[in-house]
């Protein structure tokens, strides 16, 4: 795979991802790797599947998901930290949607953050004020926020 064009800033992190396409979108297909890590491989992905059932392939929302997910897993499990009440648990999930664009195409139009989580020493409402501070430094939530709508629930065992 080429490498990515060379940038004027070094960033503190980066991490690549590879994709081999075949055929036309319609009626093509592609599989996706974690190029830096190396930890998924030939993961399947295909237009048909990306709208309708997943039939076993992933798709580029799914991966989006996947990445906000833990993100703001991450965030959250340092947020609560900083606050003196480090989590024992967060179940975080991401409901990523992709709809119609005006104009024609589609378009990624909502991520959902779902967090249930252990946390000794915290209430619902200290949760959730912690809960929401993560989702404002979550890299990834920063990066999508003000193009797809990201709404939040949180709720405490």
């Amino acid at each position: 795979m080429a490498q990515a064009p060379t940038r004027s800033k070094k960033a503190q992190a980066e991490r690549r991802a590879d994709v081999v396409w075949e055929g036309g979108v319609p009626d093509g297909s592609g599989h996706v790797s974690a190029g830096t890590s190396g930890t998924f491989a030939d993961l399947r992905v295909s237009l048909p599947t990306r709208v309708g059932e997943a039939s076993g392939n992933t798709s580029p929302e799914e991966l989006l998901a996947a990445s906000h997910a833990s993100c703001y897993a991450m965030a959250f499990s340092l947020a609560l930290t900083g606050a003196g009440s480090p989590p024992q648990r967060l179940s975080v999930s991401a409901n990523v949607g992709l709809d119609p664009k005006v104009g024609g195409g589609l378009e990624v139009s909502f991520s959902h953050l779902t967090v249930t989580g252990t946390v000794p020493g915290l209430d619902q409402a200290g949760f959730a004020e912690v809960a929401r501070q993560a989702e404002q430094n979550c890299p990834i939530s920063n990066a999508i926020r003000g193009n797809v709508e990201i709404q939040l629930e949180a709720t405490l065992d």
